[in-house]
């Protein structure tokens, strides 16, 4: 996604803040918001914001299962559950 045509500056903003945020949940795209020409915030709709922490989630457990995984500190699935069978007796 290109974001050249999704940049605007705070002035415009505040000018026509409905009409973005109306653009924002019809179009589903970031858009750059710029102070003094230099970008300085991302607005986004809440569905892709909460899209985005959702996949930031599912990230973060992936790379602590990896991390589990290279540190050996899982077993095969039937030691497991036979540990878990000891320790209930």
């Amino acid at each position: 996604m290109r974001l050249d045509d999704r940049v605007r500056s705070i002035s415009y903003l505040k000018a026509h803040a409905a009409e973005l945020i109306r653009d924002l949940s019809e179009r589903q795209e970031p858009l750059v918001i710029t102070q003094n020409g230099e970008a300085r915030a991302v607005m986004l709709d809440v569905a892709t914001f909460d899209a985005l922490q959702e996949t930031s989630a599912l990230l973060k457990m992936l790379a602590l299962a990896d991390r589990e995984v290279r540190d050996a500190m899982v077993q095969p699935a039937g030691e497991a559950i036979d540990a878990f069978r000891s320790a209930e007796q």
